[in-house]
């Protein structure tokens, strides 16, 4: 047998266990198995069906980096704030997005809602987490309740009937924040924690004024991480550099002003409101930027 006569035999030799592998329903299954299935927070977001054509785009695989542990004995400060989130700073823009492929397909609250809705976030009734809540209570907090008077056409009767509207994302104009400021001596800085987010819903009165806030819920944001590092946030500059919603957060890219802090505060009380409240909240910042001064100098 020649040369070009054991080439034919090899190469028909693989032309048979390829075919045999691709009409293997098994293996088939496992290819479609490791095919990378894009999620989306919001069903009603409908993808792209071509691809992008212009960029030879790939699946972006986005990890949380760990944070490392900080030992009781090395903490020399810590404070905890309390701040608010105020979405309609241009800095806060991320958090209103209505969503693409690589965000979620929805906006900052729509994927807490749906990690709570698939078991990946736990959801809290209040930011000292002493209640869990079930699917179907965060269910209930989202569906706003309005009251309103109805005539009866027959009789002429008024009546007050309250229905239950639908969620509408752009509702949520607030996000409250709780952080810890910690003073770790092995790392030789102050080192920023969040702890707890919780999305606020505005409520108005018929004429359309502002009522109040109202929590909707609250995320223990360690145990949220990793959840939150499979989304992209929205970059006004550029379209293709984008940072994870957990990079966001945890370098504390966001615009928020304090509202409360531990520090010298037994009643837990918030600061006053209006122009007064923000230089409070000013103060209490530079504070604790003041204290991590004071520790190089010891």
């Amino acid at each position: 047998m020649n040369i070009l006569a054991k080439y034919s035999t090899v190469i028909a030799g693989l032309l048979m266990v390829n075919t045999a592998l691709a009409q293997n329903p098994l293996n088939a299954d496992r290819a479609n198995s490791q095919a990378p299935k894009k999620e989306y927070v919001n069903q009603e977001w409908q993808p792209s069906l071509v691809p992008d054509g212009m960029i030879d785009r790939v699946n972006h695989e986005n990890k949380a980096l760990q944070w490392h542990n900080i030992r009781e004995i090395d903490v020399a400060f810590k404070r905890r704030v309390w701040k608010r989130i105020d979405v309609k700073e241009k800095q806060n823009m991320p958090f209103v997005y209505e969503g693409d492929e690589y965000t979620g397909g929805g906006a900052f609250v729509e994927i807490l809602i749906d990690g709570i809705h698939r078991g990946k976030i736990k959801a809290y009734s209040d930011d000292k987490f002493t209640r869990a809540m079930s699917v179907e209570d965060v269910d209930k907090q989202l569906m706003s309740e309005k009251t309103v008077m109805v005539t009866d056409p027959i009789t002429g009767e008024q009546t007050m009937e309250t229905s239950k509207g639908n969620f509408n994302p752009l509702d949520v104009t607030t996000y409250g924040v709780q952080e810890d400021w910690i003073f770790d001596r092995n790392a030789g800085r102050m080192i920023p924690r969040v702890r707890a987010i919780t999305p606020m819903l505005s409520q108005y009165n018929d004429d359309g004024t502002f009522r109040n806030l109202v929590p909707l819920f609250t995320v223990y944001y360690p145990d949220a991480r990793d959840v939150l590092a499979q989304y992209e946030i929205y970059n006004p500059e550029n379209d293709v550099r984008r940072m994870t919603w957990t990079d966001y957060i945890d370098r504390s890219y966001y615009s928020a002003y304090i509202i409360k802090t531990s520090h010298n505060n037994p009643e837990n009380a918030n600061f006053k409101g209006g122009f007064d409240g923000l230089i409070q909240g000013q103060k209490a910042m530079e504070d604790i930027i003041s204290k991590e001064m004071d520790m190089w100098e010891l």
